[in-house]
């Protein structure tokens, strides 16, 4: 099989077309978890046999030094099951079940690894309709994916980011088409980037994500870390995902991105925090980001007031809104000198009364609120309002919160707008400078914020208000003046027209 180096957007263009087996058939709400654990068996599958070639011509006629060889690689595929297995399986009836099988073989022979990741993703299901057409759609999605053009062997991929990146790429692209829903496992890669580099991740830090979807901004840290520390891979990531199939795909994006130090859980971050130590506490963190569900409604108020934790002694946010739970929880995980955190909010949590402005008050009086950041509108997928980042500090160094107006600056676009690197750098510029900038940023005291009622919104503190220009009333006189003779004259010359024409008096 040739081995020519691949190309990354040969590999984004291939995958993505595979979904056209899917389109007019299934929603992509429902098949972007096949292809995206497709690529995952895929990858797995071409990695398993580009050693087994290379174990079988290494050790000719020893069977049992190429079985105990590839028992130490990093998955395990049972005879039968890669890939390639169900390739050439494809026009036989069953296509379904046999990928559920294999799938299931694979969870199973890597044991905590991958244990249940693939529990919520069926093949043989009837969303894909009857057996028949089941079949043949499955059969098509095996042929595109058994394409030379995806041939994912480490002899031929130059570096695991090829395939991280085409991971990648399909969520973006299943995001910006599932509408409301998409806001569940993706956040915009370029609010993912600004968070990376606001929070300074630094060597040896242990990052989390409480509400981590597909996990591509606990990587988008790591990545932070790399870049600053020469390829250094000592950090752990950490993260809790509600929805099993998403949290599925958090796991196996972390594979493809060669990301091995991570603990996703699955489940209820508000309701069963999962990330404890083991005398039941909550684990602690040197830096916390999220981009929570907006306003989330039925987020767990009734068990609110007796949380083991005590993650709400600030007091409880409203029942229909969640944004300060998961705030609450966000602060509590901090460690206590290095901890810092950025929130993605809507801008309600910015004024908001009643139990939100109480806990908002106790967290300014703490010396928390480090920064508010005013973001545009049409950012995220699923909502086109404009959201905030809120950064907090457990050690700040004064007592002052900085105010950005980032709002108008950005990258229009029919459906999302975005932040291109110039919008981003004069963010983070903006941010270590911590200063004032005439109609961008406000460095404001504790006592300016007591004196708003602790109210955040961010018009109250950066003024963009753009004076009009000032109007010569003489120049406009003169010009209208100037116009009337203009159209005096016009009056008399098509007068002359007419008459010419016999139409005059």
């Amino acid at each position: 099989m040739p081995n020519s180096p691949i190309n990354q957007q040969e590999i984004n263009n291939t995958v993505w077309k595979a979904c056209d087996t899917f389109r007019g058939t299934v929603d992509p709400s429902i098949y972007k978890d096949f292809i995206l654990t497709m690529l995952f068996l895929k990858y797995i599958s071409d990695v398993h046999q580009d050693k087994l070639d290379e174990l079988t011509t290494q050790f000719a006629g020893n069977q049992a030094m190429v079985d105990a060889m590839l028992a130490s690689q990093s998955f395990k595929i049972p005879a039968g099951c890669t890939f390639w297995d169900l390739y050439a399986k494809r026009h036989e009836a069953g296509n379904g079940s046999r990928i559920d099988q294999a799938l299931h073989a694979i969870e199973e022979a890597n044991g905590t690894k991958l244990k249940n990741v693939f529990q919520d993703i069926s093949f043989n299901t009837d969303k894909l309709g009857d057996e028949k057409q089941k079949n043949d759609i499955l059969r098509h999605l095996l042929e595109d994916f058994g394409k030379e053009t995806l041939n994912l062997r480490p002899s031929r991929v130059s570096s695991l980011d090829v395939i991280g990146n085409a991971y990648e790429y399909l969520i973006k692209h299943f995001a910006a088409g599932s509408g409301k829903s998409a806001g569940e496992f993706y956040t915009p890669p370029e609010v993912s980037d600004l968070l990376s580099i606001l929070l300074e991740p630094e060597e040896g830090d242990q990052i989390c994500d409480p509400a981590c979807g597909s996990g591509s901004l606990l990587m988008k840290c790591g990545k932070q870390i790399q870049k600053n520390y020469n390829g250094s891979k000592k950090y752990a990531l950490f993260g809790q995902e509600a929805i099993g199939s998403t949290w599925s795909l958090a796991k196996m994006n972390m594979f493809l991105h060669g990301e091995d130090n991570h603990r996703i859980e699955w489940g209820d971050t508000i309701r069963n925090p999962k990330l404890q130590d083991h005398n039941g506490g909550l684990l602690h963190f040197d830096v916390v980001t999220a981009n929570p569900p907006f306003s989330l409604d039925k987020w767990g108020h009734d068990d609110a007031e007796h949380d083991p934790f005590g993650r709400f002694r600030r007091g409880i946010p409203p029942k229909t809104k969640g944004d300060y739970a998961f705030i609450s929880h966000m602060i509590e995980t901090l460690k206590p000198q290095t901890g810092r955190m950025g929130v993605v909010v809507p801008h309600g949590v910015l004024f908001r009364a009643s139990s939100e402005g109480k806990i908002r008050k106790q967290l300014i009086d703490e010396n928390l609120l480090d920064t508010v950041i005013g973001l545009p509108e049409k950012l995220f997928f699923g909502t086109g309002i404009p959201a905030a980042i809120l950064i907090f500090k457990k050690q700040k160094t004064d007592d002052k919160v900085l105010f950005i107006d980032a709002s108008r600056e950005f990258k229009s676009g029919k459906n999302q707008n975005q932040l291109t690197s110039e919008n981003i750098q004069k963010i983070v510029d903006t941010y270590q400078d911590r200063k004032t900038v005439d109609k961008y940023a406000y460095l404001a005291s504790l006592e300016e914020v007591q004196e708003n009622d602790y109210n955040l919104n961010i018009p109250r503190y950066v003024d963009t208000f753009e004076e009009e220009e000032e109007i010569d009333l003489m120049a406009v006189r003169s010009e209208r003046l100037a116009l009337q003779a203009e159209l005096a004259d016009l009056e008399v010359e098509m007068a002359d027209y007419l008459k010419e024409l016999g139409y005059g008096a």
